[in-house]
């Protein structure tokens, strides 16, 4: 029989650290919904905010922890995976996406499911070129 690996240990810090980011975050997403909340059959411009706004600090933060700064150990984990983990849902967008389906709404629907995933995917690309650019550092080709 092979020899058994056991998962690492995992950090309490770390585990505190994303539980409160995470915390953060869906506060903000929370209040925002609330104060911008979807109108049903109609594309949920709330939940697709959120996420693109999220998918760019992403792209901003990577650049800055990763580039940048020497930062702390526990940043990434606080921001990255917990603050910006909470504040953006794909879960909701998901859910949104079928609620879009079950109304008949199919043309708004699949505008929103792709529409979503290019604007956030560009929105990481923006995201981490304006951090390199207002930090000078940019990548030369």
């Amino acid at each position: 029989m092979g020899k058994q690996t056991q998962a690492p240990a995992i950090d309490p810090m770390v585990l505190l650290v994303i539980s409160v980011g995470g915390m953060i975050g869906a506060l903000l997403r929370y209040g925002l919904g609330v104060w911008w909340p979807p109108r049903p059959g109609h594309v949920p411009w709330s939940t697709f905010t959120i996420n693109v706004m999220g998918c760019c600090a992403i792209g901003i933060l990577m650049v800055l922890i990763t580039d940048v700064w020497v930062a702390h150990r526990l940043l990434r984990p606080f921001l990255g995976i917990g603050l910006l983990g909470g504040f953006t849902t794909f879960s909701t967008y998901s859910l949104e996406i079928r609620r879009l389906l079950e109304s008949g709404a199919t043309v708004a629907a699949l505008g929103y499911l792709g529409g979503t995933v290019v604007a956030a995917l560009l929105a990481v690309v923006l995201g981490m070129s304006v951090a390199r650019w207002a930090t000078g550092t940019a990548r030369r080709t």
